[in-house]
């Protein structure tokens, strides 16, 4: 039997996918975010360990609040993926359960490591932290093509999706990056929700209390101004953004 290391357990979550949700972050991280808010997620060895059934039946405590809102799980983290079969285990074990299955993820995995994951997932959500390879690169420590490839592959399989975009002031908020996501996102067909996620900083005292320096201190947070320019870019090439105001 397969064991887990999840971070945390969020048990309202309400904006991780559709309806009350409980959000499982899954301990470990390949990706190195300089804007990451949960800056302690990243070791693979931290964490609380539990087999899949253990966790289902830690969090089914809140399941009338799921049935009632037509909400359910999401895996989270770090990076859920990292730890594909227990995923996988946990994600089968909700569904014989009739449970709402999410995945949030930013895409950096080789396919055929999460394909019995994919069997058993209702939604993934797919952030694009930058859709330029060498800058994602910068931003993130990895590329983003893994993250493209998969959003295709989702496609194919008719699973659907939410993107999600952070935007960071004067690194991810160019015009050519948010008309490029826009493209791209108009090229799928399985996009049922694209969110523009304003940058903060309230993850900063992890890194401090971590002794560890926080790169964009510098960097303001990002305002409803912003979003909304980036809504209009973005909804140029015929997508809605689901968070712009108008």
């Amino acid at each position: 039997m397969t064991k887990g290391r999840i971070h945390s357990i969020e048990t309202f979550g309400t904006v991780d996918g559709p309806g009350i949700r409980s959000i499982l972050f899954f301990q470990g991280c390949p990706l190195r975010c300089k804007y990451c808010h949960n800056r302690d997620t990243w070791d693979t060895k931290g964490g609380t360990e539990y087999t899949a059934e253990e966790l289902i039946e830690n969090v089914s405590r809140y399941s009338s609040y799921w049935k009632s809102s037509g909400g359910g799980i999401t895996a989270s983290g770090g990076e859920a993926t990292l730890q594909a079969d227990f995923l996988a285990e946990l994600f089968a074990k909700a569904k014989e359960k009739d449970i709402h299955t999410c995945l949030d993820t930013s895409g950096f995995v080789d396919i055929e490591k999460i394909e019995k994951v994919l069997d058993n997932t209702d939604l993934v959500l797919l952030d694009i932290k930058h859709i330029d390879e060498e800058e994602a690169k910068k931003l993130t420590g990895v590329g983003i093509e893994k993250t493209l490839k998969l959003a295709r592959y989702l496609d194919e399989r008719h699973i659907p999706i939410w993107l999600r975009h952070v935007l960071v002031p004067g690194i991810t908020d160019s015009e050519e990056n948010l008309s490029k996501i826009g493209e791209f996102a108009a090229s799928l067909n399985n996009v049922d929700r694209l969110e523009v996620l304003p940058y903060h900083t309230m993850g900063v005292h992890k890194w401090e209390n971590m002794g560890i320096e926080y790169e964009l201190k510098d960097v303001r947070d990002a305002d409803a101004d912003d979003v909304a320019r980036a809504a209009e870019i973005i909804e140029r090439h015929g997508v809605k953004v689901f968070n712009s105001k108008k």
